[in-house]
């Protein structure tokens, strides 16, 4: 299944797959698992097949990755919708590491487990706005299908398991002055309200700090005000990127913060909360014996719209995400494939 599973990666990233745009390899895929024989589900660009013999008196185990990319960032010298395998082993193209390797990883795992009777139902599902959050993808499919026990998801972490990954909080804020000439110093100058707000956020640690993920970091990383520099600005907008970890809820970092700031802030979702799942999970401890080193994750995915537990883990690497000549290393596919099957293989939830 090794070669079958490149050559669908190559047909992916030949395939443009933007967020809310991946209408093509969505019907691409669609063929495919339809040829299998599947009974392919669909909700907009959402795909899932179910194992066979579905009992609902089984766990159901849910593999997932996502099949939109982001836009190519400037610097490319291959064309990043020809996929390019090249001599040292490696496969060029645009969402090549994030996350198609990944997707079909996971599908040929799904194949290889589907040939024998497991302890749980199995659903691959293949999602799509992962990149933009968006909620026609993973949260849109999940409401479809059945309870799920436990998800693998496949995103470029050096098949190593992040059994925890940092939430998401983008906060608007908004400090209120009085405008006034700035020659004769007159009003209230809301850059420095602001500066207060941004002082605190700089330097406020929140005391509950996670083995995998550390501390709550808290980064201002936009700002804007004045009209012109004779007018004391009335107004300063401010953004401030929150990433939580698993001890506190996006909402609950929310009223702490309102409480202590002066100026407005206004968070633009509650949605993307920090997520942990236990080591003595049945299928980390699997990893554990396979060698695998668990370890909490940076990044966003859509681990963080699952109400479930939940595994990070695939081929690829992270760093090699969107950027110039993305590319995979094909031994990677291979690798992956196999460790899936030995991680899932007779596991009981």
């Amino acid at each position: 299944m090794f070669y079958e599973a490149i050559d669908i990666l190559k047909e992916m990233i030949s395939r443009p797959s933007f967020s809310r745009e991946e209408d093509g390899v969505a019907d691409y895929l669609q063929q495919v698992w339809q040829k299998e024989g599947y009974e392919v589900n669909r909700k907009g660009n959402n795909l899932w097949i179910t194992s066979p013999g579905f009992n609902p008196k089984k766990p159901t185990l849910l593999l997932n990755s996502h099949i939109d990319t982001v836009k190519p960032v400037e610097g490319w010298t291959k064309d990043p919708f020809t996929p390019e395998e090249g001599d040292d082993d490696k496969l060029y193209g645009l969402g090549s590491n994030d996350a198609g390797a990944s997707v079909v990883s996971l599908y040929a795992a799904f194949r290889i487990l589907s040939q024998t009777e497991q302890a749980y139902n199995l659903i691959f599902l293949a999602s799509c706005e992962e990149e933009v959050s968006g909620k026609e993808g993973v949260e849109s499919a999940l409401k479809a299908l059945p309870p799920i026990a436990f998800a693998v998801v496949g995103e470029p972490t050096g098949m190593q398991p992040a059994v925890a990954e940092k939430g998401l909080m983008v906060l608007d804020g908004t400090a209120i002055g009085k405008a006034g000439h700035a020659a004769r110093n007159e009003g209230v100058n809301a850059i420095s309200i602001a500066m207060e707000d941004i002082r605190w956020f700089h330097s406020f640690r929140f005391p509950d700090e996670s083995d995998f993920l550390g501390p709550v970091n808290m980064s201002v990383t936009m700002i804007h005000a004045g009209t012109q520099h004779n007018v004391i600005p009335d107004k300063c907008e401010f953004t401030v990127d929150i990433r939580s970890n698993e001890f506190y809820s996006n909402e609950q970092l929310y009223e702490r913060i309102r409480n202590e700031v002066k100026s407005d802030v206004k968070a633009r979702s509650f949605r993307l909360n920090s997520t942990r799942t236990d080591t003595s999970h049945p299928f980390v401890k699997r990893a554990l014996l396979l060698g695998k080193e668990p370890f909490g994750s940076p990044t966003l995915s859509d681990q963080a719209l699952m109400p479930f537990p939940s595994v990070k883990i695939g081929p690829g690497n992270s760093n090699r995400s969107h950027t110039a000549d993305e590319y995979i290393w094909l031994p990677e596919i291979r690798e992956a494939i196999e460790t899936y099957v030995k991680l899932l293989d007779g596991l009981k939830l």
